[in-house]
């Protein structure tokens, strides 16, 4: 109930401070698009259209909250920075020393486990199915999922050999600060990883 109840108030306040903003400046910095015929926000993320009704900012898709908060988050911050193509640690982003870094050694951990026993084929499957894009790099195997149009969310993977078990870790570009507050970043990484989990779930899971 305390969690359910805090997350409501988030929901509010969020609302409270889009409701007298002008929803086209919203669209332009955020890199979304503000159709005024259906007074909606129109917005990519992780693979699929969602609309964000305005001013109540209701979602008109089944979404899950988490995932709609950070969406009027990111809409209420969004300044229009390009991003940088630059990629940092959660640790490195503003006022993210403690909770960033603790993340950073959390989602490694999820990671390793998420990774274990799983095929390449399955792993590029799930991040396809999330609507990511695989990239060049030195890991073994560099995704970007396009949480938000100025807000790539990066994932390296290193797969197992005859010394080490396989491993992953989240990274963010380095002007994230500009569209999500470190608490926000938090949960966006949370929201990946759960995803991950359930997609694979969803899509290779056996009686």
């Amino acid at each position: 109930m305390k969690t359910n109840r805090a997350f409501q108030e988030m929901l509010a306040a969020a609302r409270a401070r889009l409701y007298h903003r002008q929803p086209v400046d919203i669209a332009e910095k955020a890199g979304a698009v503000f159709d005024s015929g259906n007074s909606a926000f129109k917005i990519q993320s992780m693979g699929q259209e969602i609309e964000i009704l305005f001013p109540s900012c209701e979602c008109r898709q089944v979404l899950d909250e988490w995932h709609h908060l950070i969406i009027l988050h990111y809409l209420d911050l969004a300044d229009g920075m390009p991003v940088a193509s630059q990629l940092v640690s959660f640790g490195s982003l503003k006022d993210g020393m403690i909770r960033g870094t603790k993340f950073d050694h959390t989602s490694e951990s999820e990671l390793s486990r998420f990774l274990q026993d799983k095929e390449t084929k399955q792993i590029q499957a799930v991040c396809a199915a999330l609507g990511a894009k695989i990239v060049e790099s030195k890991a073994d195997l560099c995704v970007v999922f396009p949480l938000l149009p100025h807000y790539p969310v990066t994932m390296n993977v290193w797969y197992a050999d005859d010394e080490f078990p396989s491993s992953g870790k989240l990274l963010l570009d380095k002007n994230a600060d500009h569209y999500l507050t470190i608490e926000d970043a938090v949960t966006a990484g949370e929201f990946i990883l759960k995803a991950l989990t359930n997609k694979y779930r969803k899509i290779f899971a056996t009686d």
